[in-house]
């Protein structure tokens, strides 16, 4: 954090940026103007990336992917009619998505168009001059609105438009799992799962060092990558896998996104 911060990639106080309050505020502007409908930042499912952990990226690399602080806002057709999505969180991105690529203060905007396809806008987004150049931009164009007696463009919301509850929409999902090493806890696991209609796409499975102490019981770690479910029904089989002596710790929930 220390070497993003002299290079300018994060402010003096980086809180903004690990917790992903700064994307959020950039997703709510997006939703905004990309769906013509108010989206405050209140209204933005926040969280950063200060509990990704060196297992979580080690456990991306094995799959092919990568990790990545995604802002993502999205039109969403259900059952409810149309609506919109605005959240920020961590995710597994595949290695050859184009944004897997970007990196140190170049930031990109990759959108989804039924007509125009795929297209990504990419560029310096951080850094002394970068900035310094976005903002005066934005003040000559200010200033040039004003000479000609202009005024600027003002808020679009005539769609209103409103917003899906996180429970609701559907991901696909990455957990990693501290349990007992004995028989039957895959099957217990999966059938937690499987009850709340979640489908398991791989399983990896580690034998964690054998305690010292005679009698004691050897523990496992477990990566789970699942096909796409409620966010609902992962929540609640989390709450389940707290509530039982097979799994010791929940290590990580992320989200994999491009599939």
């Amino acid at each position: 954090m220390a070497s993003a911060q002299e290079l300018g990639f994060a402010e003096a106080d980086p809180t903004a940026d690990v917790q992903g309050h700064d994307a959020a505020a950039k997703a709510s502007i997006l939703a905004s103007l990309a769906f013509h409908s108010r989206v405050r930042l209140s209204d933005v499912h926040c969280e950063g990336i200060t509990e990704v952990s060196p297992l979580d990226i080690a456990a991306a690399a094995r799959m092919g992917r990568t990790i990545k602080l995604l802002s993502i806002v999205e039109r969403v057709q259900d059952d409810l009619g149309e609506r919109i999505s605005a959240r920020v969180y961590p995710a597994l991105l595949p290695d050859e998505h184009p944004l897997a690529s970007v990196s140190e203060a170049y930031n990109a905007v990759f959108i989804e168009a039924d007509a125009a396809g795929s297209l990504m806008f990419y560029g310096q987004g951080a850094g002394g001059a970068p900035t310094a150049s976005a903002i005066l931009g934005d003040v000559v164009s200010a200033a040039r609105q004003r000479v000609r007696g202009g005024v600027g463009p003002r808020e679009s919301r005539y769609a209103e438009l409103e917003q899906v509850p996180l429970d609701d929409l559907r991901n696909a999902f990455y957990v990693s799992l501290t349990v007992q090493d004995r028989p039957g806890v895959l099957a217990e696991i999966a059938g937690t799962l499987s009850g709340n209609g979640i489908s398991i796409s791989t399983i990896h499975q580690e034998l964690l060092e054998k305690p010292e102490g005679e009698g004691e019981q050897a523990l496992a770690h477990i990566g789970i990558s699942t096909h796409r479910a409620l966010e609902s029904a992962m929540t609640a089989s989390l709450d389940l896998f707290s509530s039982t002596s097979t799994v010791l710790s929940i290590d990580s929930v992320l989200r994999i996104e491009g599939v």
